[in-house]
């Protein structure tokens, strides 16, 4: 089975940029605490590496 990440957002996107404002909409997190869970592949590591400073993530198996 593939791993999954849970994907929580801890932080407001507030002074954010716009391009890490796009990338969270892509990611589907709009509201602090909201949560998303992704499957591990190398596009979904680079948006959570673009915006790791405003989520916290959990590997899931």
């Amino acid at each position: 089975m593939a791993k999954t990440f849970k994907v929580t957002l801890k932080k407001s996107l507030i002074g954010t940029t716009q391009s890490q404002r796009r990338t969270m909409a892509a990611i589907g997190l709009a509201k602090i605490r909201s949560s998303v869970v992704m499957s591990d592949n190398e596009a979904n590591r680079g948006q959570i590496m673009k915006v790791q400073h405003l989520v916290d993530v959990e590997v899931q198996r």
